[in-house]
């Protein structure tokens, strides 16, 4: 992915968050609506969407970070806005343990990824 330019990084993130803001805003099929299913596929966006900005934006992981938190939080608020917006009810209303399985995915992440950095910048000074 290094051979993307950076207006075509930003392309494809638009592309791919126009998705998932819609993914968001609708009611999950009936299969999915348990309470645990929903955390999990919480958690495991953020763990993904982190892991995909990442890889794409090497560098930048603070800011993918902040990004992908006020992410989470605005989309819980916008799906109790859409309900008082839109004539029939298209999802729930904003709930804290959504936010925190986000926030959970995003910490795994940022865990994983900084160690892999660590490592990797290790093994560069020692084997240079």
């Amino acid at each position: 992915m290094s051979n993307l330019t950076f207006s075509q990084k930003i392309t494809i993130c638009l592309f791919c968050f126009a998705i998932a803001l819609v993914g968001f805003m609708i009611k999950l099929p009936h299969a999915f609506r348990h309470p645990g299913e929903d955390k999990s596929l919480h958690f495991l966006f953020y763990f993904c969407a982190a892991a995909f900005l990442n890889i794409l934006f090497k560098k930048r992981h603070a800011v993918i970070f902040i990004f992908l938190l006020f992410f989470g939080i605005f989309i819980e608020f916008f799906q109790s806005f859409s309900n008082r917006f839109f004539s029939s009810r298209i999802h729930g209303d904003f709930d804290i343990k959504d936010v925190k399985y986000n926030i959970a995915g995003l910490i795994l992440f940022s865990v994983i990824w900084v160690g892999f950095r660590m490592i990797t910048f290790i093994f560069k000074k020692l084997f240079k």
